[in-house]
C-alpha cells in the first residue's frame, strides 16, 4: 500500500476530500494544483500554471481542469466535478473514485460499472508540461474516452469572465491542437499519444465557484472556456497519454517523457522522503538564476524566506551548488545594503530590515557545511562590509546603528520585520525602534564577519568592528532583558518597551553568536516552551495576551489581524530546536523528536506530503495559509539534522 492513500469513503465525502490538496511543480517555475478529487476550490488551482513573461512575468492558469467522460454502449459517465451556485456539484465524478495514492505519482482509480480506469499525473521537470496517463484496467465492452479541457488564460490572482476578446481559433498539430486565448501568452499545445477525433465546439461554462475564495472573502465565480473535445477508443490494458504544454511534443515521445519523470522521482514512501520531495519543489532554475519560491500556491520569492529556508532545502542534503547559486542570484539584485524582499523587475521591493542579516546566517551555514570558511571573505567580504557599514551609517526606512551599538529601524506606516501584516494599509505589528531578533541577528552578523576576516588576515576590519561587538552584549541586556520578568522585550521604542511574549527572542538561543549568556538563554527557552510552543510550531503571541487570536479565518482583514497575533509558525521550530539542544543536549532530544514525529500526521492534511505555512494557535491547530511553505519544510528538515547531530 502507498504511504499516502485515501479510500472510497474519504474521497466521496466532499467535506473531507475538498480540504486536501495535491501539488506538483517543476524546476522552471510551473506547477499544477487541485484537490485530491480534482475539483478546484481556489482560483490558484489548475492543471497547468506557468510564468508568462510576455504578459507580466507572473504565474498564469492556462488549463484550469480536465473533464473525462467514459463512454460505453452509448452510455456516458462524466468523471469531472465542478461547483456551481446553490452548492450544486455537476457533474459528480467523485462518486466513481475508488482509490487515491501518491507513490510514486498521484494516481486516481475510477470504477464505472465494469470499467476500471486509472489516471496518473506527472509534471515534467524541465518543461512547462503536464502529462496524464490513462490506463483502462478493466472493461467488458468497447470503451471510448472523451476529454474536455477547461481553459482560463489569466493571472493566478484574478478570475476571468466570458469576453469578446478571447481568441477561439485553433490549429491542428500531431494528435492534438494548439491554441492561445489572448495575445502575449505562450501557445498551449494539447496532444495525445494516439490518434483521436477532435471536435471544435467553443463554449463557455458560467459561474464555476471556488469555495476557498468564497470563505476567504474574495471574488469566487469564474467563467471557463472549453474549445472542444477529444475522443478516442481504448482497449483493456492500454495506456493513453495526454500532454498539455507550452511547446509541441511528438506524440511518440509523450510516453517516454512520462516514464522518465517516473524514473527520476524520489518516492514519497515515508515521512522524510515526503519532506525532501517537497523541498525540491521550491527551487526554480532559469538560465543562470536560481531562486527559492516562498510557498504554494500563491507566493513568489521573498528575500528573508530565501535565506531562512536555504540551509534546510539544500545544505543538509549536500546540495552546495544550488545553495551557492541562490546566494549569487540574490546578490545580483542587491540595492545598496538591501536584498530584494518581494516582487521582480521594476516591482521589486527593498523594505525588509532583517533580510540582509539573514544573509549572514545563510553564509554561516554554508561555511559550516562545506568547510570553505577561508573562501567566504574573499567571495563575499565586500558585500558583508557593504551591509554592515550601511546599517551603521544609516540606510532607508530609518535603519541606523545607535550609539549603544544596537540597530534601530522603522518609519510610520511600514512594517520592516517578518511580522509584516497590514489591515487597511496599516501594519498590525509595526514594531518600530529596536527589535530583539534584529539585534540578535546584527550581533551574530558582526561576529561572523570578524571570524571570516580573521581567517583572511583582514586585521583592519577586525580593529574597526571589535569595539562595536564588545559594546553590544551589555546594551542588549540593558535594552531587552528583564531580571524580574525573566524574558526579553519584543521591541523598544524610545522609553517604551513592549513586553508581549512573542517568539522573536528565540533567536538569542539559536544563532551561532549570542549576545547573552547560558542562564538567560535557559530562561528564554523556558518562557517560549511554556507559552508559545505547540505541536505545530511556535505561536506568534502568547494566549495570555488580550489581543491574542487563536484561530486564523474570515475575510482578509480578519485573517491579517490574526496572522502574527497567535497564529503558529512551524519554521520557528528549527531555531527552538537548535537553542533547546544547545542547552539540554541529549536530554532535550525526547521533546524535540516528539514534536518532529507529530508532523507525520499532517502528510495527509491540507497540502498532501508537505507542511503548511501556518496553523491555528488554538488546538487542534488546524492548518491554514499556503498548503506548502518553504521555511516550514526547510526547518523541519533542519530539525532532522540537529537531532542526528545531538544523537551522536
Amino acid at each position: 500500500m502507498s504511504y499516502i492513500n485515501f479510500d472510497k469513503g474519504q474521497l466521496v465525502n466532499l467535506e473531507y476530500s475538498l480540504n486536501r490538496e495535491i501539488f506538483r511543480s517543476n524546476r522552471a517555475g510551473a506547477y499544477a494544483n487541485s484537490t485530491i478529487i480534482n475539483c478546484n476550490t481556489r482560483k490558484y488551482h489548475g492543471m497547468l500554471i506557468t510564468p508568462q513573461p510576455g504578459v507580466d512575468h507572473e504565474d498564469h492558469v492556462l488549463v484550469s481542469s480536465i473533464d473525462e467522460t467514459v463512454i460505453q454502449m452509448e452510455a456516458e459517465f462524466n468523471l469531472g466535478i465542478h461547483k456551481y451556485p446553490g452548492n450544486v456539484y455537476n457533474p459528480k465524478g467523485h462518486k466513481y473514485i475508488r482509490d487515491f495514492i501518491t507513490d510514486p505519482l498521484p494516481k486516481l482509480t475510477y470504477r464505472v460499472g465494469g470499467v476500471v480506469l486509472t489516471k496518473e499525473m506527472a509534471f515534467v521537470t524541465r518543461e512547462d508540461r503536464m502529462i496524464i496517463k490513462y490506463t483502462l484496467v478493466e472493461a467488458h465492452s468497447p470503451t471510448k474516452i472523451r476529454i474536455k479541457p477547461f481553459l482560463a488564460f489569466r493571472n493566478i490572482h484574478t478570475l476571468t469572465k466570458e469576453n469578446i476578446f478571447a481568441d477561439k481559433k485553433f490549429e491542428k498539430v500531431p494528435y492534438g491542437i494548439k491554441t492561445r486565448m489572448y495575445q502575449g501568452y505562450t501557445e498551449l499545445f494539447i496532444q495525445l499519444s494516439k490518434a483521436n477525433d477532435y471536435t471544435h465546439v467553443p463554449d463557455w461554462y458560467y459561474n464555476i465557484e471556488y469555495q476557498e475564495e468564497m470563505d476567504r472573502g474574495y471574488e469566487y465565480q469564474e467563467d471557463l472556456y472549453v474549445p472542444g473535445f477529444f475522443e478516442f477508443g481504448i482497449i483493456k490494458g492500454e495506456s493513453v497519454y495526454l500532454s498539455m504544454g507550452t511547446s509541441e511534443i511528438q506524440p511518440s515521445s509523450i510516453k517516454r517523457s512520462f516514464d522518465m519523470e517516473l524514473k527520476d522521482r524520489l518516492p514519497r514512501n515515508n515521512f522524510k522522503n515526503c519532506l525532501i520531495n517537497s523541498a525540491q519543489q521550491f527551487i526554480v532554475k532559469q538560465g543562470k538564476r536560481t531562486e527559492i519560491l516562498a510557498g504554494f500556491p500563491w507566493f513568489g520569492r521573498i528575500g528573508r524566506n530565501t535565506f531562512v529556508a536555504l540551509p534546510g532545502l539544500t545544505l543538509i542534503h549536500g546540495d552546495f551548488k544550488t545553495c551557492k547559486s541562490v546566494i549569487e542570484t540574490m546578490i545580483s539584485e542587491m540595492n545598496g545594503p538591501f536584498f530584494p524582499n518581494t516582487g521582480t523587475g521594476s516591482s521589486t521591493t527593498y523594505n525588509a530590515v532583517d533580510t540582509p542579516l539573514w544573509f549572514f546566517w545563510a553564509l554561516q551555514q554554508y561555511a559550516e557545511f562545506t568547510g570553505k570558511k577561508k573562501e567566504i571573505w574573499t567571495a563575499y567580504g565586500k558585500k558583508m562590509k557593504l551591509i554592515l557599514e550601511g546599517y551603521r551609517q544609516g540606510a532607508d526606512f530609518g535603519i541606523v546603528m545607535d550609539t549603544d551599538g544596537l540597530i534601530a529601524a522603522g518609519v510610520p506606516g511600514i512594517a520592516l520585520t517578518w511580522m509584516d501584516a497590514y489591515v487597511d494599509g496599516k501594519p498590525v505589528t509595526p514594531r518600530m525602534g529596536k527589535c530583539v531578533e534584529i539585534n540578535a541577528l546584527w550581533y551574530n552578523a558582526i561576529c561572523f564577519s570578524m571570524e571570516m576576516a580573521a581567517l583572511a588576515g583582514d586585521q583592519e576590519f577586525i580593529n574597526e568592528w571589535k569595539p562595536v561587538s564588545e559594546l553590544i552584549p551589555d546594551s542588549f541586556l540593558e535594552t531587552f532583558w528583564s531580571p524580574e520578568k525573566k524574558y526579553m522585550a519584543d521591541y523598544v521604542y524610545g522609553a517604551y518597551k513592549d513586553w508581549a511574549v512573542r517568539p522573536n527572542m528565540i533567536f538569542v538561543t539559536s544563532l551561532p553568536y549570542s549576545p547573552v549568556d547560558e542562564e538567560i538563554r535557559k530562561e528564554v527557552l523556558s518562557r517560549v516552551k511554556q507559552e508559545l510552543l505547540t505541536t505545530r510550531g511556535l505561536r506568534t503571541l502568547t494566549p495570555k495576551s488580550p489581543v491574542y487570536k487563536g484561530n486564523y479565518f474570515g475575510n482578509q482583514s480578519e485573517r491579517e489581524s490574526a496572522y502574527h497575533q497567535g497564529t503558529v509558525r512551524p519554521w520557528l521550530l528549527g531555531h527552538f530546536t537548535e537553542g533547546y539542544l544547545r542547552i539540554h543536549e541529549k536530554s532535550g532530544l525526547s521533546i524535540v523528536k516528539s514534536i518532529f514525529q507529530g508532523f507525520e500526521a499532517v502528510m495527509t492534511e491540507h497540502g498532501i506530503g508537505s507542511i503548511s505555512e501556518i496553523y491555528d494557535g488554538d488546538p487542534p491547530h488546524t492548518p491554514r495559509g499556503a498548503i506548502s511553505y518553504a521555511t516550514s519544510v526547510a526547518e523541519l528538515l533542519r530539525m532532522t539534522y540537529l537531532i542526528k547531530k545531538y544523537e551522536k
